[in-house]
């Protein structure tokens, strides 16, 4: 079994060489950036399982690499996990919104971050062998990580994808956002409540063109449901 390929996107030469020792004795393959540039090469050499993104950077921001990393058909799908020493809860919500599955404030520590990496990737594998989910024209294929409606194929992130599949497999149920956190992120998941209801609003996003966003029902003071009746 080979090791997870993470790449490190970080100008500050002190923080790569330990993110990068760090990372090495958890037993994971560490490719280092010091810009989007040499970033930008990195990814067309070979893809990696996750990105770790520095919120400032030289030339262009971390956030404003990671949405164009999310808009590109080739990196859409990839984990994105920011360092920042922004710890305030917009620039979070922010980070958020741009498609970052999680963020690390700085100072962190080693173990930390290593725990978040793992946690994130073991979000984005889908599990395989399973059977396809279909609410109407709506299908969610497990296997082939694709989500269609009505023959036509969705744009959608990975944790969007999980989420929709959650609901999918556990229709009319109503379910807090502690629970989803739970269920959809992992017990050992580093993130806000919040966090639920800003990927709620994506995943809304990307169905509402075909008109299913009304499957993904807000019940006050309880939570969320997914339900084909009004």
């Amino acid at each position: 079994m080979t090791a997870n390929d993470i790449l490190l996107v970080e100008d500050e030469p002190a923080i790569r060489e330990m993110v990068g020792f760090a990372l090495g004795r958890a037993g994971l393959e560490v490719r280092e950036a010091a810009d989007v540039g040499q970033a930008q090469t990195m990814l067309a050499e070979r893809l990696p399982d996750l990105v770790l993104l520095d919120w400032m950077l030289p030339g262009v921001s971390g956030i404003d690499y990671a949405r164009r990393l999310k808009r590109e058909d080739y990196t859409r799908d990839l984990p994105i996990i920011m360092l920042t020493a922004r710890g305030d809860e917009n620039d979070k919500v922010g980070g958020l919104d741009a498609g970052v599955d999680d963020y690390v404030t700085k100072p962190f520590s080693p173990r930390e971050l290593v725990a978040r990496i793992r946690a994130v990737l073991r979000r984005a594998r889908p599990e395989p062998g399973e059977q396809p989910l279909e609410v109407g024209g709506l299908v969610l294929n497990s296997s082939s990580h694709r989500v269609t409606a009505d023959g036509t194929e969705l744009e959608m992130g990975p944790t969007e994808f999980r989420l929709l599949q959650f609901f999918m497999a556990h229709p009319e149920r109503v379910y807090s956002r502690e629970q989803l956190l739970d269920r959809v992120w992992g017990r050992n998941a580093y993130v806000e409540e919040r966090t639920v209801d800003v990927h709620i609003l994506r995943l809304r996003k990307a169905l509402n063109p075909y008109g299913y966003d009304g499957l993904v029902q807000t019940v006050r003071g309880a939570g969320y449901r997914f339900s084909a009746r009004n």
